[in-house]
């Protein structure tokens, strides 16, 4: 069964590619390119198919090549790539089975039915232009799009709002980002879920405006875009900002605290490849930033409570003691300092959140859950 990979259209991601065969089946190897970075984690690639159609219960050995390699690959067991069919709906695969080389190297393996026609393989569900454009169709034109500017290749970086707003207005306000680091799709899953809230609440909703794709330029060319050079577009908040995505980001922010009472700031991430504890945020070092800490706590409360028992990591207020390759400061330090505005980060697995396997609709209701209980906050003057 002739087999080929492609990887000429947007978001795709993979190399290192070999097909040929094993053990009676056909194979299709590959690893995550990590597109000039240090690190690597986000795949995404199409598999085509030449000649005859399969028969009924032929297999493809789909294998993950060098898992240990990716941030946050120590546990590949808990990595389950997604596949789509032509014409089909995505499905998320079972638990792969984990082979040792006699060098010890690891690979994961998937055996998937061959495609009758091409199958798309992705680390989690995509989410690219198509997908805001069908937020924007099925929340009825609630949204209201705009360019504000460009990035560093010259993409439009595109802000989406319920209202203009008023310079001077007392309307409480949030301003929302994702994919700052581009192949983190998780984020733009749960930020669709809250703007579908907002959408379906319009009554008494705060001025709500979001940037779905800070790294455009990253998600186009299938970057997984953490830490990628010349500078990691989350660490690119300082003064002057290092990135021109953040001039733009930041000069729109501007413009909206002008046109309400600023709330909360939120950037929503995904995690390392292999973490399924569940969603967690990041708020600012007590040790150094007490004050910001007890202000981001209140947030991470409500949070918590609204994520629990499905959702919720264990901890979900944890502080980012890792070790950067950067120590110039990034969004929710940003709001802090230089807006006055509180701000967390929001971590939301690949795969797992504890038991459950997550799917589209429950990234949504992670969304959900996080608008809800921050838009009853600053309506009851919580906030």
């Amino acid at each position: 069964m002739p087999l080929h990979v492609e990887t000429g259209f947007p978001m795709a991601n993979a190399t290192a590619i070999g097909v040929g065969d094993r053990d009676g089946h056909p194979e299709v190897a590959f690893t995550p390119d990590p597109h000039g970075g240090p690190e690597a984690l986000w795949f995404y690639f199409r598999l085509v198919r030449e000649g005859p159609e399969p028969r009924a219960g032929d297999l493809v050995r789909l294998v993950l090549k060098h898992p240990e390699n990716m941030l946050g690959g120590a546990c590949p067991e808990k990595i389950r790539p997604v596949v789509r069919a032509a014409a089909g709906d995505w499905e998320r695969l079972p638990e792969g089975r984990r082979e040792e080389l006699p060098d010890g190297r690891l690979r994961m393996v998937w055996m998937i039915p061959a495609p009758a026609d091409s199958l798309e393989v992705a680390a989690c569900y995509p989410y690219g232009h198509p997908d805001l454009v069908d937020l924007v169709r099925e929340t009825r034109w609630y949204w209201r799009v705009a360019t504000i500017g460009v990035s560093q290749g010259g993409r439009g970086i595109v802000r989406i709002a319920n209202d203009p707003g008023t310079p001077g207005s007392t309307r409480p306000g949030f301003y929302l980002v994702a994919r700052q680091h581009s192949g983190e799709t998780t984020g733009s899953w749960v930020l669709d879920g809250f703007l579908r809230y907002v959408a379906a609440h319009p009554e008494r909703a705060p001025l709500v405006w979001a940037v779905p794709f800070a790294n455009i330029d990253g998600v186009e060319q299938g970057d997984y875009g953490k830490d990628n050079f010349p500078y990691d577009l989350n660490r690119a908040w300082g003064d002057p900002p290092m990135r021109h995505e953040t001039v733009v980001i930041q000069r729109d922010l501007a413009r909206w605290k002008a046109r309400c009472r600023p709330e909360l700031g939120l950037d929503f991430h995904s995690p390392g490849a292999c973490e399924a504890e569940g969603v967690y945020a990041f708020l600012p070092d007590p040790g150094k930033f007490p004050l910001e800490h007890r202000e981001a706590e209140r947030w991470t409360a409500l949070l918590a409570g609204a994520l629990v028992p499905e959702f919720a990591a264990a901890q979900v207020e944890q502080v980012p003691y890792y070790t950067s390759r950067w120590t110039t400061p990034d969004f929710t330090t940003y709001c802090f300092d230089k807006l006055q505005v509180p701000g967390l980060t929001v971590e939301t697995p690949y795969a797992l959140c504890n038991t459950t396997v997550m799917t589209r609709e429950l990234y949504r209701q992670v969304g959900s859950r996080i608008a809800a209980a921050v838009c009853r906050a600053v309506v009851a003057g919580g906030g």
